[in-house]
């Protein structure tokens, strides 16, 4: 009898503490975004996008891909603190790890990222000392 009482007294605080639950398996069909590439245009210092809209609690896949016009070494300290990283494929093989530090193009090539942002925030991404010639954008979590 405690027991149930202490499970509907738990269920009933969850309920109205209004904690929001994802259903299903995020890992499961992400949303694909717009494929980003770096080192577009004569100069090479172009990006095919600057601007991604994301939520909290959705799961999402990236493709960066670089054409090899300049090194890119593509960073974004604050959204890789702010993810659930599942994975990044790139060269046929498939990485598992915990978290990021940057993707480093130093030829042309491409790296797709699977996460789920848990943290809200505007988090810039650039390719490492080449901000200020255009290589940076930001990504926008709700």
């Amino acid at each position: 009898m405690k027991t149930r009482l202490i499970l509907a007294a738990t269920a009933a605080t969850l309920a109205l503490t209004g904690l929001a639950y994802a259903k299903g398996d995020l890992t499961l069909k992400p949303v694909e975004l717009e494929e980003l590439t770096v080192g577009t245009g004569n100069s090479g210092f172009g990006v095919s996008q600057t601007k991604y809209e994301l939520e909290t609690g959705k799961s999402y896949s990236l493709m960066i891909k670089s054409t090899g016009k300049k090194e890119c070494a593509w960073q974004s300290p604050g959204l890789f603190q702010s993810i659930f990283l599942r994975k990044v494929e790139a060269g046929g093989m498939e990485i598992k790890a915990i978290h990021l530090t940057e993707l480093e193009f130093e030829e042309e090539g491409e790296a797709e990222m699977f996460f789920v942002p848990i943290r809200p925030g505007t988090f810039a991404w650039y390719c490492k000392g080449m901000e200020e010639r255009g290589m940076k954008g930001e990504f926008i979590v709700k």
